[in-house]
């Protein structure tokens, strides 16, 4: 078998296509979820052996899944049935931090998608610290909800917060809640709503090895107060290795609630100590980089000198800097509206008495070329496929 099939080969039981896979119930076990890994083509898919010993990804392999990475949306691969919506139903989404703009992406989904299921949606915002989180929690338990949401903060750290809702008969949905989609086991989190982040991941450092056919130089920018943004960074580490003339060469742990205030200076720094040896930044969320581009400006490094590559969410700015051709070139965009659908589908089947539909969304590469696409002229990541009426026939037949 060669070097690469053996490195990112296919796992059993995930039905791929159109770019999607479905979890089929037996894998919603949660015993059986450490073998699930959600895939957007079963060509791209990977163990947690990934850096086998001699495994190598080459220039043409990473193009290829750049290329079927890029395809617009054509059609709804998610659930086609689910039960009515229970009318008059109050859901609390207890934010991680309202600053980063993928979780202000899912919670005005939730919103669109409560107007459409006679709910009320109350949203708390955990501000980016333990302070702030606890005091989420706190006004969230008190406004007694039907539902809740955990919309970016960890499930596991902070499961003794849940658990007082899941004493409560409170159901809970999370979205990028863990590393990996579906239930989140030793938790009462029903189903965690994400794209697969580690695919997000390898996608978006194979994004960099067909940008600099085989020759990127890579700083990797992640978080490790998030278990998942080490896990998405470890997967970029191991695609750079994997690639032989490419170079890692740093891992930065940067906090993103500090990234406005630190990132200017760490740009700074990484410029003097690599200077030309740097071409390709990777980062596991695009706001990284609306702090770094002024330190570029200011350094006089042309636009296109260094090529920012983020592994999330999609955010506005994202979208804007791509367009513009200045320093960032792809964003790995989470389709957030769409999440904010889901996590209040999810919650409508659990009030039903039903199972989570498991449903989980194709990645999906934004570059300059398709750009255009799937609500990029919103400057977000919105498939065209008709997600929002196929809901509203569910909910309300």
């Amino acid at each position: 078998m060669p070097d690469y099939e053996r490195a990112i080969s296919s796992r059993p039981g995930i039905t791929c296509g159109d770019r999607t896979c479905l979890i089929r119930p037996w894998l919603l076990r949660p015993w059986l979820l450490w073998i699930a890994s959600i895939t957007v083509f079963c060509l791209f898919t990977a163990t947690p052996g990934y850096a086998v010993e001699n495994a190598t990804v080459t220039v043409i392999q990473a193009q290829e899944i750049v290329s079927r990475a890029t395809l617009e949306a054509v059609r709804w691969s998610g659930p086609e049935s689910g039960p009515r919506a229970l009318r008059g139903k109050s859901i609390a989404l207890v934010a991680e931090d309202l600053r980063n703009g993928g979780i202000v992406g899912v919670a005005q989904g939730a919103r669109e998608a409560a107007k459409e299921m006679g709910w009320t949606l109350k949203i708390f915002d955990g501000a980016g610290s333990s302070a702030g989180r606890a005091k989420a929690f706190s006004d969230a338990l008190a406004a007694k909800p039907d539902g809740l949401i955990l919309c970016g903060s960890d499930a596991l750290e902070n499961n003794a917060a849940l658990i007082l809702f899941a004493n409560r008969d409170v159901p809970v949905v999370g979205w990028h809640a863990g590393a990996r989609p579906g239930p989140i086991d030793g938790t009462p989190v029903a189903m965690n709503v994400t794209t697969d982040p580690l695919e997000v991941a390898r996608l978006t450092a194979m994004a960099a090895v067909a940008q600099s056919n085989g020759h990127a130089g890579v700083v990797i920018l992640t978080d490790s107060k998030y278990s998942i943004a080490m896990a998405k960074a470890k997967a970029m580490e191991n695609v750079i290795r994997a690639c032989r003339e490419c170079t890692l060469l740093e891992v930065r742990d940067v906090a993103i609630s500090e990234s406005g205030e630190k990132m200017p200076t760490i740009t700074k720094e990484l410029l003097q100590r690599y200077g030309k040896r740097w071409t390709h930044t990777l980062a596991i969320n695009d706001i990284y980089f609306d702090y770094s581009i002024a330190s570029l400006t200011s350094a006089a490094i042309p636009s296109d000198g260094i090529s920012l590559l983020s592994a999330g969410d999609g955010s506005a700015s994202a979208f804007l800097r791509i367009q513009a051709k200045t320093y960032q070139t792809v964003t790995v965009a989470e389709p957030l509206n769409l999440h904010g659908w889901q996590v209040m589908d999810e919650l409508n089947r659990l009030f039903a008495g039903q199972p989570v539909s498991g449903f989980v969304a194709p990645i999906h590469l934004v570059n300059a070329d398709n750009i255009a696409f799937d609500g990029g002229k919103k400057s977000q990541y919105d498939p065209d496929n008709g997600y929002r009426d196929i809901y509203r026939q569910q909910w309300n037949p």
